[in-house]
């Protein structure tokens, strides 16, 4: 099993091009790779309700499946549980998947009920940057969730370290925002998936100011996905929990929830705003 450390960052509509030119990229070339994704479950959903994710990955010359868990984190940042291991295909690999403990705690029942669920299918573009703090790999995936006749933009970034300190994965996402309109992201793919096969979202609990930041978070995720306003306003209600629950973060919190009226509300100043907030609320949460 491998620990995977990442920040999940949303991009505005020109924040891929943006991302492209910053001078921590411009002077580098991308490896370009197409992902085909298909994601299993059973029909009741048992692995998302264990807030599990497997999936079948093509790629240009392998077909790779992968289990992950549930995370610790927010604001963007997590840290996940993660099984990987090429196959022949074209199926699951059954034999392999009920020997991993989180599969094994669900039954052998289950391998039996697991089904294509939703697909993910984007370009990645990916950039490795190493110095003496951390090795990252910066990943931009452009492309869509599809589930049934539903679809979703994928339109995201991810830091995720290879090597090193964590809080590089920050301070990089800070070097980036200074030019390239992003906030965090709580929300996987996978979570996407069944949230657009299930026809709604549900968000976390407040509370504690970790727990209104990842509500906040989650509803600009439901947002960006569904554009119903509802979930600007529930996003822009977090906010000003927050701001009441953290006298630190207060500023930043109230001012997002102000921008929150317009629909235009990522910009540069926003994305950076969300990312201190990040900075400044490290306590994590449990993750979907």
């Amino acid at each position: 099993m491998a620990n995977e450390i990442e920040l999940k960052l949303a991009l505005g509509p020109t924040g891929a091009e943006a991302l492209r030119h910053h001078p921590r990229l411009a002077g580098l070339t991308p490896r370009t790779t197409r992902l085909g994704n298909t994601y299993f479950d059973t029909p009741d959903g048992r692995l998302q309700a264990a807030r599990m994710a497997l999936r079948l990955r093509h790629d240009d010359t392998r077909l790779v499946q992968t289990l992950k868990t549930s995370g610790q984190g927010s604001g963007g940042l997590s840290s996940r549980g993660e099984w990987e291991w090429e196959v022949m295909g074209p199926g699951l690999d059954l034999g392999r998947l009920i020997d991993l403990p989180p599969i094994a705690a669900l039954g052998t029942g289950v391998l039996g009920r697991l089904t294509p669920r939703f697909s993910t299918d984007f370009a990645r573009e990916t950039w490795w940057l190493e110095d003496d703090t951390a090795t990252i790999e910066v990943a931009l995936d452009l492309g869509e969730i599809r589930a049934d006749a539903q679809h979703a933009p994928i339109r995201e970034l991810e830091l995720e370290l290879k090597a090193g300190d964590p809080k590089a994965l920050l301070d990089l996402a800070a070097t980036l925002a200074e030019r390239v309109p992003l906030r965090p992201s709580d929300t996987s793919k996978a979570a996407r998936g069944a949230a657009l096969l299930a026809g709604r979202w549900t968000l976390p609990e407040g509370g504690a100011p970790a727990a209104w930041l990842h509500r906040a978070v989650v509803a600009l995720d439901a947002l960006a996905d569904t554009g119903d306003a509802g979930w600007r306003e529930a996003a822009s209600d977090a906010f000003q929990r927050l701001a009441d629950s953290n006298a630190e973060v207060a500023e930043d919190a109230r001012r997002l929830a102000k921008a929150l009226n317009s629909d235009d509300w990522l910009s540069v100043d926003t994305g950076k705003r969300l990312l201190d907030l990040s900075r400044c609320v490290p306590d994590t949460v449990s993750l979907g």
